[in-house]
């Protein structure tokens, strides 16, 4: 597996950052949220991700900066375990979403538990989507 963070793996683009929220779906895992939306993704990658930390919880921009370089550093090394495991394109977008502040090993735990819970859930609506189809 690559473990890198290429420049086509983010999440860049207007459109797509806006059908995540508007039609996106979530999973949380206290305190990360995956928001995620199914479909069309602008580029050759099959996974586009972007992070967020709110201004919220940390006013100074060097606490964000920190948190999202810790969030970006535990998908890059978590990645495979969506990789493997997805069909079709996706948009991720991870937000950290408390005033804690959890220490990198915490976060990296609560990311692999946040990547587990979202496929799990992917696989209950497969599920039902193949029940109502027969």
């Amino acid at each position: 597996m690559n473990f890198t963070y290429p420049k086509n793996e983010r999440l860049k683009s207007k459109t797509t950052i806006g059908l995540l929220f508007s039609e996106g779906k979530s999973v949380s895992k206290y305190p990360l949220r995956l928001v995620y939306h199914v479909g069309e993704v602008e580029a050759e990658e099959k996974i586009k991700v972007g992070v967020s930390v709110s201004k919220k919880y940390f006013k100074k921009a060097v606490d964000r900066n920190y948190f999202k370089r810790v969030l970006r550093e535990t998908y890059r090394l978590n990645k495979h375990l969506l990789w493997d495991n997805l069909e079709g394109n996706y948009s991720f977008m991870l937000f950290y979403q408390t005033k804690d502040r959890l220490s990198y090993e915490e976060i990296n735990t609560k990311t692999i538990q946040l990547f587990e819970k979202f496929l799990i859930q992917l696989n209950k609506t497969n599920d039902s989507e193949n029940k109502t189809e027969l």
